[in-house]
């Protein structure tokens, strides 16, 4: 294979495998994603046969990491984030501090040191982000508030991730390790370093939320008003690895969590349905790379040359961290469905933990048996995650209380629950806000129904509005064509060929000159005071372009005003009355 087509080799045969082994899996009644962790392993270089480029494939899966966190944060706005603090920032914490506390005592009993047993236990104690959605997702429980406390939870997790990622090569030396290559000591103190990167982080969270929500809506609406698709996906892909590269290189955050919050920048937006749409198929693609690369990481031996191991980090990672979370939310005083949600969603480990393992081994802490009892698992507890969060639903339908019945934990949820309520029916408002907004004009221009909905929403933001007071001249005899323009209220009369006609709302008038490229041939003036929306010459031409069946119906309908135009005026009694179409301008 030449190394040109390292690329495109693991790509084709990540996707037909895990395109094959998923659909015998759901054949099977198992998740597709046990057939992509299947797919992985037989690609991966301890197996016989196909050895994919183990690099390129990581890569493309922080792509898919990526993608999916961003998808998280459209759906995810700041204020879900504020709302479930109360129970994801010492929920999270207190659960890493213990499962972690666990993880250097199982690891003492393999004779192994406090270092090591460190960095195991933490690369146990964080859960996989992207099979927690994947989880959520297929039992539409995203959006609920049990959901919302998950996912916040994880979040935090991440956050905490970051931290360990930047001390551990500060303490590896006093771990019993050695100085990391490119982690030079930096001559700061710890405290130091860490007030630093605190700060950092700090910084872009303040800058992602409070300069984000200007900067990139205004410029995907720059973009949205030239009415290519391509260019409003490419637009959505920018933002999403650009914010995540940036904030990794100059924030030191990981790209999974500069992906989320460049999410929550444009979830306040009346774009985030139309980037999520956008965005679904390549995050659907990319997080399958996900979990092929998980599988090609596993060694397979490990479960012949430490089965108990195995079983033990199993253990931990299904059982311990499950039970941690478990009796914290039951000690913050929320409900057992909530505790039994959370501890579901922790059973498994992911991405974090392949980063930490890995730091780990370079910093001479972590023996390569470590990392692959991390990573077997890993594998195991992603591919038992579907019969934990089954028999999770089973316990949560058990333990269910009558409808009006009172709970344990039943006020900090139901406040809990007001919160969201109160988040999802202001977003609510303001989509319905948007979808009346573009009804108004569809009814009151009935021409614009020929169009695709997408491309209304486009058409909208392509309008800019105008006003006139009474006696205003709004077109001038002999000016160029500057734009279309569509009555919203009020009313003109135009001056053309010795008539005056009256213009009112849902008329329009412009288009001809647009159209011919000639000069006006009308003077338009406001009676009333007028609102306007005005498309641009160059927006005319674009959108006309691109939807030809609305510029042959504006054309005919200019030809019927040119001839009536053209045509002498009538003297008699018997004049029809002039419509408000019959004007040309």
């Amino acid at each position: 294979m030449h190394h040109e087509a390292a690329l495109i080799s693991t790509i084709a045969v990540g996707f037909v495998l895990a395109f094959g082994f998923g659909y015998v899996a759901d054949r099977l009644r198992l998740p597709p994603l046990v057939g992509y962790l299947v797919a992985g392993i037989l690609i991966g270089p301890y197996t016989p046969g196909f050895v994919a480029d183990a690099g390129l494939s990581a890569q493309l899966a922080e792509v898919g990491v990526i993608l999916l966190m961003f998808g998280v944060g459209l759906h995810f706005s700041a204020s879900d984030l504020l709302a479930v603090k109360g129970i994801a920032i010492p929920g999270a914490i207190g659960q890493i501090v213990l499962a972690t506390l666990l993880g250097i005592g199982m690891c003492s009993l393999w004779g192994w040191s406090f270092g090591t047993g460190l960095v195991v236990g933490l690369s146990l104690s964080v859960a996989s982000t992207v099979v927690l959605l994947k989880a959520l997702e297929e039992r539409n429980l995203i959006d609920s508030a049990n959901g919302r406390v998950a996912v916040g939870w994880l979040i935090v997790e991440d956050l905490a991730m970051v931290l360990a990622l930047v001390l551990l090569p500060a303490f590896a030396e006093v771990l019993g390790g050695k100085p990391l290559q490119g982690h030079e000591p930096s001559g700061m103190p710890i405290a130091l370093e860490l007030a630093v990167t605190l700060s950092k982080v700090a910084a872009f969270a303040v800058i992602a939320i409070l300069i984000g929500p200007k900067v990139v809506p205004w410029m995907l609406a720059r973009v949205a008003r030239t009415g290519s698709r391509e260019l409003f996906t490419l637009s959505v892909l920018a933002v999403a690895l650009g914010i995540a590269y940036g904030s990794a290189h100059i924030f030191g955050v990981s790209f999974a969590l500069g992906a989320f919050f460049a999410g929550v920048v444009l979830s306040e937006s009346s774009f985030s349905h139309k980037a999520a749409a956008d965005s679904l198929p390549l995050q659907d693609a990319f997080s399958v790379l996900f979990f092929v690369s998980v599988g090609m990481l596993f060694d397979p031996t490990i479960l012949y040359r430490s089965p108990g191991a195995v079983l033990s980090v199993l253990a931990l990672i299904i059982f311990g961290k499950s039970l941690i979370a478990f009796a914290i939310i039951m000690l913050l005083r929320y409900p057992v469905g909530t505790g039994l949600m959370v501890s579901a969603s922790l059973a498994q480990i992911g991405e974090f933990s392949f980063i930490l393992i890995a730091l780990g081994i370079s910093a001479g802490l972590v023996p390569n048996e470590g990392r692959d009892l991390v990573v077997g698992g890993a594998l195991f507890s992603i591919m038992l995650n579907p019969l934990v969060f089954h028999a999770v639903g089973l316990l949560q339908k058990r333990v269910a209380r009558p409808a009006g019945a009172s709970f344990y934990g039943q006020r900090h949820y139901e406040a809990l629950g007001r919160q969201l309520a109160v988040i999802k029916a202001r977003q609510e408002e303001r989509s319905k806000a948007q979808d009346l907004k573009l009804n108004s004009l569809l009814e009151l221009f009935p021409m614009l129904q020929l169009v695709e909905r997408q491309d209304q929403e486009s058409l909208l933001l392509m309008f800019r509005p105008k006003s006139a007071s009474p006696g205003d001249r709004v077109i001038r005899r002999g000016d160029r064509a500057d734009g279309m323009y569509f009555i919203s209220s009020g009313a003109v009369e135009v001056h053309v060929a010795d008539r005056v006609i009256r213009l009112e709302p849902g008329a329009y008038f412009g288009e001809m000159a647009l159209l011919t490229g000639e000069r006006r041939t009308a003077d338009v003036i406001a009676v009333d005071f007028c609102q306007f929306l005005v498309l641009d010459r160059r927006d005319f031409n674009q959108f006309m372009a691109r939807h030809p069946g609305v510029r042959a119906a504006v054309a005919s309908i200019a030809e019927e005003r040119q001839a009536m135009n053209l045509a002498p005026p009538r003297t008699d009694a018997k004049e029809p009355p002039v419509l408000q179409e019959d004007v040309r301008t």
